[in-house]
Parts: C-alpha cells; sequence; structure tokens
C-alpha cells in the first residue's frame, strides 16, 4: 500500500471513527489502568471482560439492545465481585478467579440454547474496532470528560487511597464510595473497549500502556499522563499498522503496546 491509498483509506468515515476510538479508549484504559496496577487489580480486569460473553448471551436471549445490556452487565458484576471481596475473608484474587470461571461457565451454557446464527456472538471474542459507530465515541467522549473530572476533583484523596488505604480513612476520605464510582467508571470502559477489541485483549488496553508507564515515571500525575499517552499513541499507530498491512485492528494496536513495554523495558534496565 503506498502513501496515496493509505491517505484514501484513513480518509474513509468508518477508519476515522475506528482512529478516534482507538485514541479515546487508549486515554481511558491508560488512566484507568494506572489505578487498577497500583491497587493491584489486574486481574479484575481480566474477570469482568470474560463475564461480558455472559452478558452478551443475556441480551440475545432476551432480545435486549447489546450495547446498553453490555454495559449494565458490566457494571452490575463489577459492583457484585468488589462486593464479595468486600464481605469475605478469602483473597481478592481467589474470589476474581472463582467470578470468571463462573461467568464463563454460565455464559457458555446460555450459548448453547441460543438459536441460528451466532457468528454475532462470535465477534464478541475479537472484537471489531471498524465498526465502532457514532453512538459509541460519544458515550466514549463523555466517559472521558466524567472521569477526568471527577479525578481532577478529587486527585489527592485518589492518591491517598491508592497508596495507603488505612490512612486514607483516617483522613475522612469516602474511601468506599470512591472504590464503587471507580469500579463503575472500569466497567463501563470494559464494556465499550470489549466491542472494539474483543474479551481476549480487553485487559491489554488497561494493563499495558499502565505498565509502561510505570517504567519510566516515578511521579503520580506524570504517570497518569504518560499511560494515557500511550495508550492514545499506540491507538493510532496500531490502526496505521492495521491499514498498510491489512491486519485486525484491535490486535495491531495491542502488539504496539506490547513492543512499546518491550522496548521501555528494555531503555529502564539499561538507566
Amino acid at each position: 500500500m503506498n502513501l496515496t491509498d493509505l491517505v484514501n483509506l484513513f480518509s474513509l468515515p468508518f477508519m476515522q471513527r475506528a482512529v478516534l476510538g482507538g485514541v479515546l479508549l487508549g486515554i481511558l484504559g491508560g488512566i484507568l489502568g494506572s489505578f487498577l496496577i497500583l491497587r493491584r487489580l489486574s486481574l479484575f480486569g481480566d474477570t469482568v471482560g470474560h463475564s461480558a460473553m455472559l452478558g452478551v448471551v443475556l441480551a440475545a436471549l432476551l432480545q435486549l439492545p447489546a450495547t446498553w445490556t453490555l454495559i449494565g452487565f458490566t457494571v452490575a458484576f463489577g459492583l457484585g465481585v468488589v462486593y464479595l471481596i468486600d464481605r469475605t475473608d478469602l483473597g481478592s484474587d481467589t474470589v476474581l478467579s472463582i467470578s470468571l470461571s463462573g461467568s464463563v461457565a454460565l455464559g457458555t451454557i446460555g450459548f448453547s440454547y441460543l438459536q441460528g446464527y451466532r457468528g454475532n456472538l462470535l465477534s464478541i471474542l475479537f472484537g471489531d474496532i471498524l465498526a465502532i459507530g457514532n453512538t459509541d465515541l460519544i458515550l466514549l467522549l463523555l466517559l472521558l470528560i466524567i472521569t477526568l473530572t471527577w479525578l481532577m476533583i478529587t486527585l489527592p484523596e485518589q492518591i491517598l487511597l491508592t497508596l495507603n488505604k488505612d490512612l486514607a480513612l483516617v483522613k475522612g476520605v469516602p474511601v468506599n464510595s470512591y472504590r464503587y464510582l471507580f469500579i463503575i467508571l472500569l466497567s463501563i470502559t470494559i464494556a465499550l473497549t470489549i466491542r472494539a477489541v474483543g474479551i481476549l485483549l480487553v485487559n491489554s488496553f488497561l494493563v499495558i500502556p499502565a505498565a509502561s508507564a510505570r517504567l519510566v515515571c516515578q511521579q503520580f500525575v506524570s504517570f497518569l499522563a504518560t499511560a494515557a499517552a500511550i495508550g492514545a499513541l499506540s491507538g493510532v499507530m496500531g490502526m496505521i499498522i492495521s491499514g498498510v498491512m491489512d491486519l485486525p485492528s484491535g490486535p495491531s494496536i495491542v502488539l504496539v503496546q506490547l513492543f512499546g513495554f518491550l522496548i521501555l523495558t528494555l531503555w529502564s534496565r539499561q538507566g
């Protein structure tokens, strides 16, 4: 593909929506993923992501709108998992593993009851960022604005909660309210990311940019900004590589994130 063909490709509306969607998802994933890895909840994204299979199956069985059902289900599931973690003496990884296994088992059983064509449900495993529509972009933009506004208003408390939960309680920070609101924002982000990259790759959007930023940043604010920048840049570069080499878009973005992480790992070790 020459430069002219590439320019023509990215002048198409669906490609422009896909690039913008990749940037917005990358920023959201980088910011929320930063808190996720610092709070040692990396498995949470994978658990909620895999539970989406059950949400999609329920939407198909009940003939409900797929996007809104998926958002509602992931939020309810995420809050339910946090509730179980708070109410049991088990470790969070144990509760997350049980929840993941249970949701996948129920989703697989529900899938067997569906009649007719199932290809649209199978696509949820791998996603399709090229199918992002205007509604998805509006939801992503609203979610990003809400997330940034909330974090800017509560950043000192969020930092304290992330680094020392007990001290945050002593200082009067509404820990539970902040935790549950964070889970709601994270779950919605996961639901929208699944539509773009699928269940199998959703956690990479949360973990890899944040992990890459953690290798080179020591200050909290610069860590968040760098993770968001890496997420956005990988979205653009992944879409370009996808267009040039005719590769699947979601996996291309994830591979860019992975190579960036490896490069930063080698660079940080030399430093």
